[in-house]
């Protein structure tokens, strides 16, 4: 979030839950709203049953404290819920009771959330056979060794080059 003096510093969110209070002061309309309602209103979560069965699961927080579905939020509160493995951090800026259009959802909060990782950043997923069955004593060593787990060879730890090396010769020894 840029500040008004255009000088490109982000706000911090205490700045922002701040300017959001006072913003809201003046305004006439609801002052509060159930969590779950809020999250739909605002095209966070597809339906308001999604949203009342992440609030239940414990994947909606409101200020740093599990929700239960019925809490009530108000303009400045901080609201974090998971969504695809990633958190997401919003500040209420608007009550929403009603779902309205992207433009206008885009209006009721600030997102602070971190960028999400590159897919590129991850590691490949491992592909096997669909039906092969549970892995052998020797493809759950090489998978393993692969994914970067701890190989024990005759009570030794061995040293990842040495790891290296095993493992080429191995593949060459296959073909």
């Amino acid at each position: 979030m840029r500040t008004d003096d255009g000088s490109g510093a982000r706000e911090s969110l205490d700045q922002a839950r701040q300017r959001a209070v006072e913003d809201a002061a003046g305004t006439d309309g609801p002052t509060g709203a159930r969590v779950d309602v809020w999250l739909w209103s605002t095209r966070q979560i597809k339906s308001r049953s999604a949203a009342t069965a992440a609030c239940r699961a414990g994947h909606v927080r409101v200020n740093g404290e599990t929700a239960k579905p019925a809490q009530q939020v108000k303009v400045g509160d901080e609201i974090r819920y998971r969504v695809d493995g990633f958190d997401r951090r919003l500040l209420v800026t608007r009550i929403l009771v009603k779902r309205v259009g992207a433009p206008i959802a885009r209006t009721a909060y600030k997102d602070f959330s971190a960028p999400r990782p590159s897919p590129l950043d991850s590691p490949a997923a491992i592909i096997r056979d669909r039906g092969a069955g549970r892995p052998t004593k020797r493809e759950r060593r090489r998978l393993d060794a692969l994914m970067g787990g701890a190989a024990v060879e005759r009570g030794e730890r061995v040293i990842a080059d040495e790891l290296d090396a095993k493992l080429a010769r191995a593949f060459d020894e296959e073909d």
